[in-house]
């Protein structure tokens, strides 16, 4: 069960839960009045009342706005890496890896919840500890890639990483462009477009000790 799911399922005001269950039920309405109105725009009380508790038991769990930010930046960040992480070792066929590494993307633009506008669309980009947390899930992402590239092609790590950026920014910028085109391109047609696109560059780099990517 997502956080946002925990809060439609706790919503009714003076229900008792436990301490976890009563964290990621905050963080869904947070996230929903956050996606929805930005962070300044958004107020505690409006958090509050979305999870349907008092302002002193959002409180008690969030000394302030900030920190529930910071905190759903933390869980969704890590989302995205784990994802890009098991794509990657979906497979040990390049061309799937790249074609499952787009997906992992678009998949997380597509979520329901929209909780990619909060990591890749924030309106607190100057605050550092937001920039710190989209800058690390953008260099962890890449570094994921980094690794695989590094290993197959014999290419230095500083290679490596530069061409893994482009991957991961190719993907993360096209995935959110698809989403705000309403979805124009059908997404497996829309991920097939991208991975051809991406693999035409990236087979160009040969296997570590062979002639060619196979």
């Amino acid at each position: 069960m997502t956080a946002i799911e925990q809060t439609e399922a706790a919503r009714p005001r003076g229900t008792r839960l436990p301490r976890r269950a009563r964290r990621n039920q905050l963080l869904g309405a947070a996230q929903e009045v956050f996606v929805a109105q930005g962070y300044h725009a958004a107020a505690m009380d409006d958090i509050a009342e979305r999870a349907g508790v008092s302002k002193p038991v959002l409180y008690q769990h969030f000394p302030g706005k900030l920190d529930l930010y910071l905190a759903l930046l933390d869980q969704h960040c890590e989302a995205l890496i784990q994802s890009v992480r098991n794509a990657l070792a979906s497979t040990t066929d390049n061309k799937q890896r790249v074609r499952a590494t787009m997906d992992a993307y678009f998949a997380y633009v597509e979520d329901d919840g929209g909780a990619f506008r909060l990591v890749f669309e924030s309106d607190l980009t100057n605050e550092p500890a937001v920039r710190e947390r989209v800058d690390k899930v953008t260099n962890d992402c890449a570094e994921a890639i980094c690794d695989v590239i590094a290993e197959d092609t014999g290419l230095s790590r500083a290679e490596s990483m530069l061409l893994a950026s482009g991957l991961g920014g190719l993907a993360q910028v096209v995935a959110r462009s698809w989403l705000h085109s309403d979805r124009s391109v059908p997404r497996d047609q829309a991920v097939q477009l991208l991975t051809s696109l991406a693999w035409r560059g990236i087979a160009g780099f040969p296997l570590h000790g062979t002639e060619q990517v196979h």
